[in-house]
Formats: C-alpha cells, sequence, structure tokens
C-alpha cells in the first residue's frame, strides 16, 4: 500500500457523473494506492502514520497551539485539520519498460475496495467522521490541491 500526503491550505474533488462534490480546508489530501497482497495490517500502519505524521508548522497564526519553533511538528489531529482520501490505482504504475505505465502490480476492485473502505474507517477513527471526506473509488475525478509549502511525503507499507 502506498500514500502520497500532501498538506494543503484546501482541496476538493469533483465527480460529473455522479454530481458528487467533496471539500476541506486546511489539512491534507492523501492519494491511496493498493498493491496485489495489501492486507489490514498494511491499512493500519498507512492510516495511522497519515493521522499522525508531524508536518504542520506555526506558519499559519490561525492554528493556535502550533510548535513555537516554527518546526514541522504538528499532526492533523494538533491543528484539527481536515482530510480528503482518493483512490489512485496509478501510484502503482510501472513505466521502467516502454513508454506505456503497467498497472499489473495494482490490486483489482474485489481486493482493493474493502482495503479503502478499512483506510477511511481508521482514519476517521483516528481524527473524526466530520474531518475525512473523499472521492469515490474508481471514478474519474477532478481534484483540486492546493499544496501548501510544497509538502509532499510518500510513504508505502511494505
Amino acid at each position: 500500500m502506498k500514500v502520497v500526503v500532501q498538506r494543503v491550505s484546501e482541496g476538493s474533488v469533483f465527480i460529473p457523473q455522479e454530481k458528487y462534490e467533496a471539500k476541506i480546508g486546511k489539512g491534507l489530501v492523501i492519494l491511496l494506492g493498493i498493491k496485489i497482497g495489501d492486507s489490514e495490517k498494511d491499512v493500519t500502519f498507512l492510516a495511522d502514520k497519515c493521522c499522525n505524521l508531524r508536518i504542520f508548522s506555526r506558519r499559519d497564526p490561525a492554528f493556535a497551539g502550533e510548535d513555537e519553533n516554527d518546526k514541522m511538528n504538528l499532526s492533523i489531529k494538533d491543528i484539527d485539520g481536515e482530510l480528503l482520501i482518493i483512490s489512485q490505482f496509478t501510484l502503482y504504475g510501472d513505466a521502467q519498460k516502454g513508454n506505456r505505465p503497467s498497472f499489473t502490480d495494482a490490486a483489482k476492485p474485489d481486493e482493493a475496495v474493502p482495503l479503502y473502505e478499512k483506510f477511511i474507517a481508521r482514519v476517521k477513527e483516528n481524527i473524526g467522521e466530520s474531518k475525512v471526506k473523499t472521492g469515490i473509488f474508481g471514478a474519474m475525478m477532478f481534484v483540486k490541491i492546493f499544496n501548501d509549502g510544497p509538502v509532499t511525503i510518500i510513504i508505502e507499507s511494505k
């Protein structure tokens, strides 16, 4: 399992076919890729890691209680931020050979959807249900990310 975590001032996802939109303010956008063979252990590790990742600082005075030394020392929990989770099988695209990526390592929906849903549930347990927004698994989505910093972290469970 792999995540690309981006610290954002705001983020949103729009799915025209579904007439669906979700938005967050200050927080994290998480692009989530699920690989063949991933398990609930991977879900727990990455969901907890994302919620405890200390990548916020006092730089933004709107968040009282942040680190006084302006270091990235605070988590999404510490700043009472929001989280937007987007499924993204293309994180397991392999473009080492040729010019067309292969996605053979990405889990198929029957394996990936339950893990995606468990990841969302675990994050909600960590930071609260109202703080978590999502895209729709497998949908063609338009994602806006206002990367703050920019700060982008890539984490794999294995």
